[in-house]
């Protein structure tokens, strides 16, 4: 076997840069779970042979592969959508990669300042998930390619309800420095490892209860061009095709969802259209919609509203950098198309919003991106029986994005103990349980509805109480017994 000591820095940079590659392969539609500890080993290997800015290098070499690969649904973004010529939507690709793979720069290059050798296969894992920390709340956050998401039908899964994400991250990259320590003989890896891995079997199925009857829903999928969608042309297509959608679904279903966005308007004036489709519906359903809403003080929300049935809305939270709102618009408005899209204004909303009430639910509402961030989510289902996400996915086009989305919605469910409904524009439109199994999905790229049942739940999960603390919490606790002052190179 090749020694660390005869494992030259470029070829280390070499393997982690496959290593962040091979790590998407791990995330759908993929799904190879199992890659995970193998990418970590990978660039765990030899890592403190390396000084701190050689060590900083292979954090950022590995970033790169994935973000490179995890991620290239940005560049769909940015030229189908964005109306950017190749060579800048390349460019701007590009710079999004490396500037994100600075993350792993800082933490490995952190990491080896800080730590000894000693306590490396506890510390790393550590270090690993307090870096996934920062990258999900630092300059508004980007919690996309957590190595836990990954994980939503893997052994692991049972951890999830009980801290999260972020416990999965940590056991993942704990099972890979432990397999470092397997290849180098040390057997007493086997036990944590065994532990690891073989503790989920002991863990409750199901933390949470069902509350009530099963409620049926129809989830609807309108599929328009988003290049057109804002036209008038386009606006009409929509109130027909939602309209006409919604006439067609069968009796009894107690609640109807459009999509993120549904009617490219604002709500004053999807007003009349609602009330008309309303008109046509028992006076037990509800209809949700997605929609813009508009203040006489010209604020804009992204929000979710309800006819029928129903009482309450939600205004989206947590926007989109660039999609949503424009960071130091002065500068950038107007420089290039992508920095003047249509809608690129929000407001957010408040942080502590009441759940929607809808045939006879409480739904915790997130918006599109919203769904990625777990605690987020969380303090949405602490008062709601079912979590209801609308999204407009089209952005991504015909690409690897929205099948990672609605992984991270599964993880959702699986987190919570709670049925998350999934409204999109184009796909990947879906009924997961509570368990994060999708038991309704529709096709990607079809005019369609996806009917079910959904059954609200009761009691919450450890992870639901808590959130990401404790995990945050017990990585620190790994990574203190190897830190040290004294400086080596």
């Amino acid at each position: 076997m090749l020694s660390s000591r005869a494992y030259r820095p470029w070829m280390g940079y070499l393997v982690a840069l496959a290593a962040g590659a091979l790590t998407t392969l791990t995330f759908a539609p993929f799904s190879l779970w199992w890659i995970g500890p193998i990418a970590v080993a990978m660039v765990f290997y030899g890592l403190h042979d390396l000084t701190t800015g050689q060590a900083a290098l292979r954090g950022w070499s590995y970033g790169v592969g994935l973000f490179g690969a995890g991620t290239s649904w940005i560049y769909v973004s940015i030229h189908d959508y964005g109306y950017t010529g190749v060579p800048l939507a390349i460019f701007l690709t590009a710079l999004f990669v490396v500037t994100l793979a600075l993350f792993y720069a800082v933490i490995f290059g952190v990491y080896r300042r800080f730590t000894s050798p000693r306590w490396a296969m506890l510390t790393f894992a550590g270090a690993w998930v307090l870096g996934e920390a920062l990258r999900t709340w630092a300059f508004t956050g980007f919690p996309w390619l957590l190595l836990g998401s990954a994980h939503v039908a893997s052994p692991l899964a049972p951890w999830a309800p009980v801290g999260g994400v972020y416990l999965l991250s940590l056991f993942v990259a704990l099972s890979g420095t432990l397999l470092v320590a397997l290849c180098r003989k040390r057997y007493w890896a086997l036990a944590p490892l065994a532990a690891i891995w073989v503790i989920p079997m002991l863990l409750p199925a199901q933390w949470t209860t069902p509350q009530g009857e099963p409620k049926r829903v129809a989830l609807l999928q309108g599929n328009l061009p988003q290049l057109t969608k804002w036209s008038a042309e386009g606006q009409r297509a929509a109130a027909n095709t939602y309209s006409t959608l919604t006439r067609a679904q069968p009796e009894g279903t107690d609640l109807i969802v459009w999509p993120e966005t549904a009617l490219p308007m604002f709500a004053a004036q999807a007003r009349p259209v609602l009330e008309r489709v309303q008109a046509t519906l028992p006076p037990d359903t509800a209809l949700l919609t997605g929609i813009v809403q508009r203040e006489a003080n010209g604020d804009y929300y992204n929000s979710v509203i309800g006819v029928g049935a129903s009482e309450g809305s939600y205004r989206k939270e947590h926007l989109v950098p660039f999609g949503e709102y424009l960071p130091l618009e002065g500068l950038l408005r107007g420089i290039i198309a992508f920095f003047n899209l249509p809608m690129s204004s929000f407001t957010a909303g408040d942080a502590d919003q009441a759940p929607i009430e809808a045939a006879g639910m409480q739904l915790g509402s997130a918006i599109c991106y919203e769904i990625i961030y777990a605690d987020l989510v969380a303090n949405r289902a602490r008062d709601a029986n079912v979590l209801l996400t609308v999204s407009n996915d089209t952005w991504f086009g015909d690409s690897i994005g929205p099948l990672q989305h609605l992984q991270m919605a599964q993880l959702r469910a699986l987190e919570n103990g709670r049925y998350v409904l999934r409204a999109t524009s184009n796909g990947v439109t879906a009924i997961i349980d509570a368990q994060g199994r999708i038991t309704q999905r529709a096709p990607r790229f079809e005019t369609t509805s996806v009917n079910g049942e959904v059954q609200p739940m009761q009691g919450l999960t450890p992870f639901t109480r808590t959130g990401s603390w404790p995990a945050w919490g017990l990585a620190l606790l790994l990574l203190v017994p190897g830190l040290r002052w004294r400086r080596r190179t």
